[in-house]
Parts: structure tokens; sequence; C-alpha cells
């Protein structure tokens, strides 16, 4: 197991690894759920004394989100009670100067790691453990913590290369996904354990399926993947569009023998939507029966009011439940009864619950549904989806060997 902050000697000049990725509007980095929790992590550190020096990501070289995280700073600052000073270096001199002068209770936002060139290198963790990144800035600091649970999953060199030189401890928020984000899969549950999966990749779904299969009674299918897997049976539902190219024809042609295979080995431990919503010409809501749905060529992007109506019984008896990506386009409020209603019923239920995968869990924000009716909202998207396949988290590898050493 790693090592966590509560293991960190007193006054330690710290540096830390956050997911702060967010989106952008013209230009303006928008708050989320991510900063408030990577912000309880910062302002214990800083209570306690440690010297913080952040190191971050925004979007990816060549997209319009990728900007300095100037705007990150401010943002952390509100969120963190504190000033939160930004230096546009990551480990230049100018950046090497600013971490010289932290005290004690000080943060600091380095810039963007991903405009450094060792970052997105293709090398394994003892490579990039020797990269300049990581050989200039370690000596600075006592310690290396990593609070980025939903960036686990990439083996770049801010994650997985400081652990190869430095004493890593995981910060809160990589503490807490970890335990609840594997909890399914290692905790005993004498009642019936129900999984709710939807979202575009059949893979994912089925990856999940089976390394849950021995913990989970029944698989509530919704979103893009429960129309593929309505397929299965023979209905002809789902278009490919100029947005979403692929989604339904090439996924189908890749993953039906796969799709058709599942099918049969869980048989009725998987429940499909027995009505789909579209988009009328006025923009209304378009309920149908799965069995009409060939008769429009339109995109579905909900699962429809009696589908929901039969998946809400299933997790009001369940002692478990676990939800991966969205039933439909929960954005668009007339395409969110699906996923909220599903979401409604796990929080009005005495069950052990835990939501994520992309942006799912902001739902239960976004309709007030009450986040303290669930046991964990994960910020976490594709490291939510490995926790749930039982795939190796590169960033958790890497904290468990430095425990070791």
């Amino acid at each position: 197991m790693f090592n966590t902050i509560d293991d960190l000697d007193t006054q330690q000049r710290l540096l830390m690894r956050i997911d702060v990725n967010a989106p952008v509007d013209d230009g303006a980095v928008q708050d989320n759920r991510r900063f408030a929790r990577h912000a309880e992590t910062i302002a214990e550190l800083a209570e306690d004394g440690h010297a913080v020096a952040l190191l971050a990501h925004q979007g990816r070289p060549g997209r319009d989100t990728f900007v300095t995280l100037e705007q990150h700073a401010d943002i952390l600052a509100e969120h963190v009670g504190t000033d939160v000073d930004y230096v546009p270096s990551t480990y230049g001199d100018e950046a090497l100067d600013a971490i010289e002068e932290l005290d004690g209770g000080d943060v600091l936002v380095l810039e963007n790691v991903r405009m450094t060139d060792d970052e997105l290198a293709d090398r394994t963790p003892e490579e990039h453990g020797e990269s300049d990144l990581v050989q200039t800035l370690a000596p600075e600091f006592d310690a290396y913590v990593n609070d980025g649970y939903s960036v686990a999953h990439r083996p770049h060199a801010s994650i997985v290369g400081f652990p190869q030189v430095m004493d890593s401890y995981a910060g809160r928020v990589m503490e807490d996904e970890y335990e609840y984000n594997t909890s399914i899969e290692r905790r005993e549950f004498d009642g019936k354990v129900t999984m709710v999966l939807g979202g575009t990749k059949v893979e994912d779904v089925v990856a999940a399926m089976e390394n849950l299969d021995e913990k989970v009674d029944l698989f509530l299918l919704g979103g893009i993947v429960g129309q593929l897997f309505l397929r299965s049976e023979g209905y002809e539902i789902g278009i490919d569009t100029p947005e979403g190219p692929g989604l339904y024809d090439e996924s189908w042609a890749e993953n039906e023998e796969t799709i058709r295979e599942v099918k049969e080995r869980y048989g009725d431990r998987i429940s499909l939507p027995v009505d789909v919503a579209r988009e009328g010409e006025d923009g209304e809501r378009v309920t149908e029966r799965v069995e009409d749905a060939a008769d429009h060529p339109d995109e579905y992007l909900d699962i429809g009011e009696e589908t929901v109506e039969a998946y809400q019984p299933h997790v009001r008896e369940s002692e478990a439940v676990l939800v991966k990506g969205a039933l439909g386009v929960f954005e668009m409020e007339q395409f969110s009864h699906g996923t909220v209603g599903v979401l409604r019923a796990v929080a009005e239920t005495d069950c052990y619950s835990v939501v994520g995968g992309g942006d799912t869990s902001r739902t239960v924000t976004m309709y007030d549904l009450g986040e303290e009716n669930f046991d964990h909202l994960s910020i976490a998207g594709g490291a939510y989806l490995r926790a749930l396949t039982g795939a190796p988290l590169p960033a958790v590898e890497a904290l468990e060997a430095a425990a070791e050493r």
C-alpha cells in the first residue's frame, strides 16, 4: 500500500500533483468540483505548516483548452481561502526562484506541466525519473504528493517520474478516490448489488462487467452502449451523426460478436431499455418504444420514462449501487430524465453508492440531488473506469513502489 500525507514529517517543502483540468469557455477557465476537492488537501497541508508547490495540466498541445494556469491559481485561492501564487514557468529559473522563496503555509502554482517537453514523452517510469523536469525539481523539495487520482491512469513524467527519486505520498483525493473506486471489488455485501452502465464505449462497459462479474447481481444499461446492446436483439436503433461519427455503426461492427457473447453469458442479469427518447421538430422530448425506434432515423438521446420506472425498483432494493456513465445527454434538461431518475432513486435509497465516469457525478449537483445522499462522487473518468475493470493505475503503482523502498 502507498504512504499518505498522514505519514509526512512536519513543515516540509512539498511538490504536489493535482488535476484541475477544466472546461474553457471563450478563454475563461470554468470552476468545477476538482478545484474544491483538491483545495481541501491543499488547505490541510498549508495549515500544517507545509510549503506547497503545485503541478497540474490544462488541455493538450494544439487544442483551444491548452492555456496557462494563471486563472487556475485564482480559482484555487477562492476555494483554499488563502493566497495562491502563480509563476509562468514550470522548472526554469523563474520557477526555481519562486520555489526557493516559499515559506510554511505558502502555496504556489507552477506553469502547465504539459508545456514542457518531458511531460508527455513516451518513456518508462524509470526514464521519466531521469528527465530534466524531474531531476531539476526533485532536489528543491522534501517530498512529493500525488493528489491527482483522475490522472492516475496516465504514465506521464509528473505522475510516475517523481516517485522514482523522492519520498512520495498520496493526498486526500488520491486516497479517497482509490478507496471508494475499488470498494465494490473488495467489500462483501449481503444483499443485491446493482451496476448502472451508460456512456459510449462498449469495450469499457464489457470490461467492467467481466471484472465485477462475481460481485454484481444486475447490470442496468443505457446510453449509446444500451442502444448497441439493443441491436443484438434485432432493434435497428442508433445512427451516426457528424458530431459523433462511428459511435454506432463502426462500434457495432467492431463489437457485435462481443455484445452477443456477453448477452448470452449474462442473460437476465442484463436489463435493457424498453423505450428511448429523441428530439422532436420543435426541440421537445419525444419518447418511443424500442420496437418503433427504427421507424425514425434519428439519434436517441436518453432512455425513456418506462425504462426509468423499470430500473428504479431494482435500485431501491439494492444494498449497493455503482454508477458508471450517463444514461442520456443529461446536460440537456429534456434528456436528463434517465440519468436523473435513476440517480434520484439511488439518493433516496439507504444503500452504499459510488457514482463516477467522466462528468456523470456532475449530474448530482446540476440537478440538486444532494451530494450527502451518496457515499462517493468520483471526479475521475479514465482512472475510475480502470479501477472498475481491474486494470492497474500507473500512479498508484509508482506510489506503492516508493513506499516499499
